[in-house]
C-alpha cells in the first residue's frame, strides 16, 4: 500500500488547546489549502488554490482566536478541500470534485478507486477520527459539549453577489442557531442568513450530521463572508464577537 502523505509532511489534522475547559468544541473542515506533495498542484494554478475553491479563506485565524478566547478545544483539517472535502460523505460526487466554481481540477479526473481511498484514509479519516475521539473522551468524562463548525463563504459565487455578512446553518436542530442568529442581528448592523448561503442535510454534509446530530449534541455551523475575515483585524473582530455572543446564545439551549 502506497502512502499519500510523505513522512516529512504535516499530519492530516491540527489540534489546538486540547485541554481547553470550555463546553464549546470547535471544528474547521476547510482550514487549509495545502496539497500533498505527491499530488503536485492537481492541475490548478497557484492563484486558484488560494481562492475559495481551495479552502475557507480566513476561517483558520478566526478559529484559533476563538479557541484561545473561549478556552475551547479546536480541531482543524490540514489539507485542501480540493484533495478531499472533509464535510462531504466519501464517495459522493462532491467529495473529490473535478470542477469547482467553474474551475477544472484535472488531477481529480478519472481517479482510480485506490487513489480515492488513499485520500479518504489519510486525509478525511484522521480528521474525523480525531473529532470522534475527542467527543468520546468528553462524553466519558460527562463533560457538557456544544459543537461549533466554522466556515467561510465567498462574497460572489457564480457571478451572484451574496449580501449576508454571516450565515447560520443547521438541519434538524435549531436550538442554538436561532438564538445566535437573533443576537447577531440585534441592532440591525449585520445581515445574518438563516440557512444561507448553504443548507445542511444528511446526504450532502458530514460534520454536523455525524458529530452533532447523531450524538445529540447542541450544535451550529457558522459561515462568515470571506472579505470580512481575509485579514487579521477582521479575524480578530469576528472571533471576539462570537466569543461574546456564543455563551449568551448557549444559555437558551435546552
Amino acid at each position: 500500500m502506497t502512502n499519500l502523505l510523505e513522512p516529512d509532511e504535516p499530519p492530516a489534522v491540527a489540534q489546538y488547546n486540547a485541554q481547553g475547559r470550555s463546553r464549546f468544541f470547535l471544528v474547521c473542515d476547510h482550514a487549509s489549502n495545502r496539497i500533498p506533495r505527491k499530488l503536485g498542484d492537481l492541475g490548478v494554478s497557484a492563484d486558484d488554490i488560494k481562492r475559495h475553491i481551495g479552502w475557507d479563506i480566513g476561517i483558520a485565524g478566526v478559529a484559533r482566536r476563538l479557541s484561545q478566547t473561549l478556552d475551547a478545544h479546536l480541531v482543524m483539517s490540514a489539507y485542501s478541500r480540493l484533495v478531499i472535502d472533509c464535510n462531504r460523505p466519501p464517495a459522493t460526487e462532491e467529495s473529490i470534485v473535478t470542477e469547482s466554481d467553474a474551475t477544472p481540477v484535472p488531477g481529480n479526473r478519472n481517479l482510480a478507486s485506490a487513489d480515492a481511498e488513499a485520500r479518504r484514509r489519510e486525509i478525511f479519516a484522521p480528521y474525523h477520527d480525531a473529532i470522534a475521539a475527542a467527543l468520546d473522551a468528553r462524553g466519558k468524562a460527562k463533560r457538557g459539549t456544544i459543537l461549533i463548525s466554522l466556515h467561510s463563504f465567498t462574497p460572489v459565487y457564480g457571478g451572484v453577489a451574496r449580501p449576508w455578512h454571516a450565515g447560520l446553518l443547521y438541519n434538524k436542530y435549531k436550538g442554538l442557531a436561532h438564538p445566535l442568529r437573533d443576537a447577531l442581528r440585534e441592532g440591525g448592523v449585520f445581515n445574518i442568513g438563516d440557512m444561507e448561503p448553504y443548507t445542511v442535510d444528511d446526504e450532502t454534509d458530514y460534520t454536523v450530521p455525524v458529530h452533532g446530530e447523531r450524538r445529540g449534541l447542541p450544535h451550529v455551523a457558522i459561515e462568515i463572508r470571506q472579505d470580512l475575515i481575509a485579514e487579521e483585524p477582521g479575524q480578530r473582530e469576528w472571533a471576539e464577537r462570537l466569543a461574546d455572543l456564543l455563551p449568551k446564545a448557549a444559555t437558551k439551549v435546552a
